[in-house]
């Protein structure tokens, strides 16, 4: 499956704005994508393991919090993830 990554954390995939990785939960492919690429995990995640509140990841376009079964979603192929940060500032 391909995960789609925001430019503000390119810098930690090599610069490259889709990973593929293969996984059977959206779990595992998070998992699978910072074993690969080890310092995005602290910008996803918790000390705790959770993902950040900050930190909003849609399957194809659904948001996995509203998911019944959110990271445990099952996955295929053809699936996409995408990561998309929160911003906050300004007036």
């Amino acid at each position: 499956m391909r995960i789609h990554i925001p430019t503000p954390l390119r810098i930690y995939t090599d610069k490259q704005d889709t990973v593929g990785v293969e996984a059977s939960t959206v779990g595992e492919a998070l998992d699978a994508l910072t074993a690969r690429h080890p310092e995005l995990r602290k910008h996803l995640f918790s000390e705790e393991g959770k993902l950040r509140a900050f930190v909003n990841v849609y399957l194809n376009d659904e948001d996995i919090r509203y998911l019944p079964e959110g990271e445990a979603t099952r996955v295929n192929g053809k699936d996409e993830l995408s990561i998309i940060p929160s911003i906050a500032g300004g007036r």
